[in-house]
């Protein structure tokens, strides 16, 4: 029977089978019905007092509420319904089939009516509004109309989908799509959205293009194909016209050349694109491998030696004023030769571990030169947390205004880096209760933000993070040291009690400085490693706190050979010793051998080389930029009564330790 209904007394069923619904399509619903109104019966059952439960329509009802909360429909809206009178168990198949026998439209047919209503007089604005869509929703569609009638067509027969239809309207010329359409559908090549995309934005290809080269003239004329060429043209302008079938030769030669790399490496597969690079959409639900570099063969590190020494004697060449002008040309050309070849060596294929290896795969990309390449990283389909294992990062050396010298940190000293450094921001936040409380407090309240953009900066629900480096712990940094002093100072009484709630209670009756120190511990420790520099090491939060509290890094960890000097290029030493000292500096150093120039380094940033006092200061101020917290400035003395002394020195103050006014302490002195 079909009766209104006041929509106050419609309320929605708990029988209703829909369970979930689409922000996105619920406003769209909502704007179809202030635009046009109800234009389907809900379907209702009566209740009890008077009210009727919706077993089919609630999304409507919603909308209509939300509609009358925005005053756009009134408080007593008679609502059309269809009442049924069946049992409880008819009203739950009614509310199924009601929701599971719908078809969506055909892009097709939504681009046609949308055209239609254009044709008519309406703007996109106007559609976008009545529906409930984007303007660039009813835009796309509207570009579907302009397809030319065969792809039109087939996109409403489902012979493509839309993302190829999209593919053909990236022009407009409907004869070239039409064109590239036939093609496509006459080869046993199943093309996909860029390849169409290319297709129809080029109707010709050049002898040069990388597909060409990888096909090979010869090949491409015994395949069927045709080559035009101008009165000047050499194999390199020519145009080949057989596009379609130059994108099926090449997709079948680069699928020949992945299914033997996949066999000789051990995959579990291997992808090919005619791209010189993996898109988005390749490796779109694939996660990132862990994976090292080959280690350096005997035969390698015997010719890096020779390259180094190689390296010392050119730039002796250099260093001498009295070198002739050739001899210097000729040096110069030498040391770009051996710091390519070093490079070179250096460059390693990265090394999967065995038991990852048979479930993993690589992507073969198509080389601007027409060779196919393999892509040095692998992927694999089950989740691994690869965010700590980056293949290359790069960073700049050098300070102030001087033009920034990039050389590439490896990933083993990226994350001692980062661990080192994260160990001296936990150890102030650990020794300023305050400042921990709050961030403990203000962490658990913005985890409701959901903001997936910005990298999680602590663990902060008591789980301690392993470190990009498992077992790592520098033992001779002086942050080490003190967190660990920190540690043994806590009040541990609490742990004698037996259970859970005894435990809880002792603890409750320590002291406030006691509690203070678990405090600064349990937030401390959470924190997650991070360095200075893009990429995925970078936590901006870190530097944010680092500088709040005015962190001066180079009291707390000093670059020695063993854990920088030896790490990295010698132009990165060369350049830090430059910083602090100036290209002299730098200039007496310039001949000496990496081994022996990381010795000497240690000594110029101790403190402990003899060299002009403002020298000694500022290589005693200086660290690395990627140790740094940016825009971290020193706290002023006078402001700030310190409560830990320089490390290594007797004074450091213990876990719950107090000021000499009896308050915990409130900051950490650098």
């Amino acid at each position: 029977m079909i009766k209104t209904i006041p929509l106050s007394k419609l309320v929605p069923s708990p029988r209703n089978v829909r369970r979930h619904s689409d922000p996105a399509a619920d406003a769209e619903l909502k704007a179809s019905i202030a635009a046009r109104g109800l234009l389907q019966n809900l379907i209702v059952r009566p209740g009890v007092r008077g009210k009727f439960e919706v077993e089919a329509g609630e999304r409507r009802r919603k909308a209509m509420l939300s509609l009358a909360e925005d005053k756009i429909l009134p408080k007593g809206h008679e609502v059309t319904c269809l009442v049924l009178e069946d049992s409880a168990e008819g009203a739950i198949e009614t509310s199924l089939a009601e929701n599971f026998h719908r078809l969506a439209m055909n892009p097709a047919d939504e681009a046609q009516a949308f055209a239609s209503l254009i044709n008519a007089g309406a703007s996109v604005e106007d559609v976008a509004r009545r529906f409930g869509l984007t303007v660039r929703f009813v835009e796309g569609r509207l570009r579907l109309a302009g397809l030319a009638p065969v792809v039109f067509e087939a996109l409403a027969a489902g012979e493509i989908t839309l993302d190829l239809a999209k593919a053909y309207g990236a022009t407009s010329d409907q004869a070239i799509q039409a064109r590239v359409f036939e093609q496509v559908s006459t080869g046993y090549y199943a093309p996909n959205p860029d390849s169409i995309r290319r297709m129809v934005l080029s109707g010709t290809v050049r002898g040069s293009d990388p597909r060409a080269r990888l096909i090979g003239r010869d090949a491409y004329l015994a395949a069927g194909g045709r080559i035009e060429r101008e009165l000047f043209d050499d194999e390199d302008s020519e145009a080949w016209a057989d596009v379609a079938l130059l994108e099926e030769l090449a997709a079948a030669k680069m699928a020949e050349h992945a299914q033997v790399l996949a066999a000789e490496q051990g995959l579990a597969w291997v992808k090919p694109t005619l791209d010189p690079y993996a898109s988005h959409d390749l490796v779109e639900g694939l996660v990132r491998l862990p994976a090292e570099p080959a280690p350096l063969t005997e035969a390698e590190l015997v010719r890096l030696d020779a390259l180094d020494a190689s390296y010392d004697e050119n730039a002796a060449v250099l260093e001498d004023e009295d070198s002739a002008e050739d001899a210097i040309a000729a040096a110069e050309a030498a040391i770009e030769a051996i710091e390519r070849e070093c490079q070179d060596i250096r460059a390693r294929q990265p090394v999967l571990a065995p038991e990852l290896k048979a479930e993993a795969g690589m992507i073969l990309v198509l080389s601007r030169d027409g060779t196919p390449v393999l892509q040095p990283v692998f992927y694999g389909e089950r989740q691994v947390d690869a965010a700590a294992y980056d293949d290359g990062i790069e960073v700049v050396a050098g300070e102030g205004g001087e033009s920034p010298r990039r050389s590439a940190l490896s990933k083993r000293l990226v994350d001692e880096l980062a661990m080192q450094r994260r160990d001296v921001l936990a150890l102030h936040v650990m020794s300023d209760p305050g400042l921990a409380l709050d961030l403990m407090v203000f962490t658990l309240a913005d985890a409701d933000t959901l903001d997936y953009r910005a990298r999680v900066a602590t663990t902060l629900r008591g789980g301690v993070p392993a470190g990009p480096i498992t077992g790592f712990e520098a033992k001779d940094a002086a942050a080490s040291a003190s967190l660990a002093e920190f540690r043994s100072g806590l009040d541990e009484h609490w742990r004698a009690g037996g259970s859970v709630s005894e435990r809880f209670e002792q603890f409750r009756g320590l002291s406030d400085e006691a509690r203070a120190g678990w405090l600064g511990h349990v937030v401390g420790r959470t924190f997650e490693a991070s360095l200075n520099m893009a990429g995925e090491r970078r936590i901006e939060f870190h530097d944010h706190l680092g500088s709040l509290i005015g962190i001066d890094m180079a009291a707390w960890w000093r670059p020695t050979a063993a854990n920088y000097f030896d790490r990295v290029s010698k132009a990165v030493i060369l350049d830090a010793l430059s910083a602090v000292g100036g290209p002299d500096l730098a200039s007496r150093f310039a001949s000496v051998k990496k081994g022996d120039l990381a010795m000497s380094a240690e000594r110029v940033f101790a403190g402990t080389y003899i060299t002009e006092v403002e020298v000694r200061d500022r290589a005693l101020a200086w660290v690395p930029e990627v140790m740094r917290f940016a825009g971290a400035a020193p706290i002023d003395a006078e402001q700030v009564e310190p409560q830990l002394t320089e490390p290594g020195e007797d004074s450091v103050i213990a876990a719950g330790g107090a000021n000499d006014d009896g308050h915990p302490p409130r900051e950490l002195a650098a």
